[in-house]
């Protein structure tokens, strides 16, 4: 297979479509386990966790919390800290939150920890967490470059992470049934050690992309650049806004099987349904279409992915009902398209900043929309408020696509000598650029 050498790093040209090039680099395979593995150290301690501190309390309201402080520590981690993921070499911030995580999982392993320290070291981690992950998602671009590599090795992370879904929790319960949630928890401190092995000895050391001053003052200053570029900001808020209500019938499915009159057997299809979706459209878009296709799709898809929730107001049954989850969840497959526009509207040098950023909103804003969606359903039947988050989801969601292909035009008449220069087409009409993928010229590393 013929070479093309990318920055450090030299990559099997993406001569056809599918995810073999991607498991091709050896530093993207050494991410891909360390990320299954910390991703299982995580699952494995939200469930010991919340099975711990009930047993330990009693209490459903702080056996609940387990599972909230793994969202609200989010926007704290991603804003104050962001700036930790372009100040340090990159593999030393990603060794180090595994290691932070680690310890977090061992002082959680000791007899004598109380609970109030549980949750504790829950936020910590879950504070960690979205810099762990913009550094990581910034890392990517140097492993794979930022073209159509980089969409793959997302794609693939986001595969990993929604089968986590699906088969950790499931794992988590049958290794309680062995050992004690405190055990449990020894099991994520493997985890997350190696993880941060694999980091350490599968990935090359590379410098700092910038840094200067403050570090709580350097991230507030990335996030406002983030957020000030209207370009970047229509990106992001397309990233954010479909998951936020995407997820209402997830969090309500344990309401709405009790509304139709179903088994709690039932619970588990309806909140796996989605995720099964999910996985199979990223598979079939990174797998079957061209970087050209990807982008094409990404504003439909974007803009009328909650259209099937429109269907449950009508009460169908619910093989109706896990249909419409699938498809919604496959329209999950514009996320593809989008990271490549992502990645090349964010300059480099605010590159770790801005994945941060991206990771601790989708977060967050996926928190707020479980929080709202339970409010809205103490007042109106669950059907009646997934039917009405398809319809409010939608007009916000086509907004922000006219918006998206918007500043794409923008930022097409501004710098047109910028796009001819990087051998970029740029497909005419939409303003988004639809390039082949394999000749994007990194620059820097």
């Amino acid at each position: 297979m013929p070479e093309e050498t990318r920055g450090t790093t030299t990559l099997p040209a993406p001569e056809k479509t599918g995810y073999g090039p991607v498991f091709a680099v050896r530093e993207f395979r050494a991410v891909f386990l360390a990320h299954a593995l910390s991703l299982l150290g995580v699952v494995v301690s939200e469930i010991a966790l919340t099975v711990l501190v009930y047993g330990l309390t009693g209490s459903p309201l702080l056996s609940a919390l387990v599972f909230a402080l793994g969202f609200l520590p989010y926007l704290v981690g991603g804003t104050l800290l962001s700036g930790v993921a372009d100040r340090f070499p990159p593999r030393r911030v990603l060794v180090v939150c595994d290691l932070v995580c680690a310890g977090c999982a061992a002082l959680m392993a000791l007899p004598a920890t109380p609970v109030a320290a549980l949750l504790v070291l829950r936020c910590v981690i879950a504070a960690v967490s979205p810099v762990f992950s913009g550094t990581r998602m910034a890392t990517l671009t140097d492993i794979l470059g930022d073209g159509d590599l980089f969409v793959l090795g997302r794609s693939l992370l986001r595969i990993v992470s929604q089968s986590a879904v699906l088969v950790g929790f499931g794992l988590g319960g049958v290794l309680l049934t062995v050992v004690s949630p405190r055990g449990a928890l020894a099991v994520t401190l493997g985890t997350f050690l190696a993880s941060a092995l694999l980091l350490r000895l599968g990935t090359r050391r590379r410098p700092a992309r910038a840094g200067g001053g403050a570090l709580v003052r350097y991230s507030l200053s990335g996030a406002r650049q983030v957020l000030a570029d209207r370009r970047i900001r229509a990106l992001l808020l397309l990233l954010w806004v479909p998951p936020m209500f995407v997820v209402a019938p997830e969090a309500l499915a344990a309401a709405y099987a009790d509304e139709i009159g179903v088994g709690t057997a039932w619970i588990g299809l309806l909140m796996c349904a989605m995720p099964i979706g999910t996985i199979t459209g990223e598979l079939y878009a990174g797998a079957a279409l061209s970087p050209a296709a990807r982008s094409r799709i990404v504003l439909p898809l974007a803009g009328g992915g909650l259209l099937p929730l429109l269907l449950y107001p009508f009460h169908p049954g619910l093989g109706w009902i896990l249909l419409v989850l699938v498809l919604a969840g496959s329209a999950g497959a514009y996320t593809l398209g989008l990271d490549r526009w992502f990645v090349d509207a964010v300059p480099e040098e605010l590159r770790g900043r801005a994945m941060t950023v991206h990771t601790a909103g989708l977060m967050t804003i996926q928190g707020v929309g479980m929080a709202l969606a339970g409010a809205a359903a103490e007042f109106w039947a669950v059907s009646t408020v997934v039917g009405g988050v398809g319809v409010v989801g939608t007009v916000c969601c086509v907004f922000l696509a006219v918006e998206v292909r918007r500043t794409g035009r923008v930022r097409e008449d501004e710098g047109p000598a910028l796009v001819k220069g990087r051998g970029e087409r740029v497909e005419k009409g939409a303003g988004i650029d639809t390039r082949d993928g394999a000749d994007h010229d990194m620059t820097g590393r």
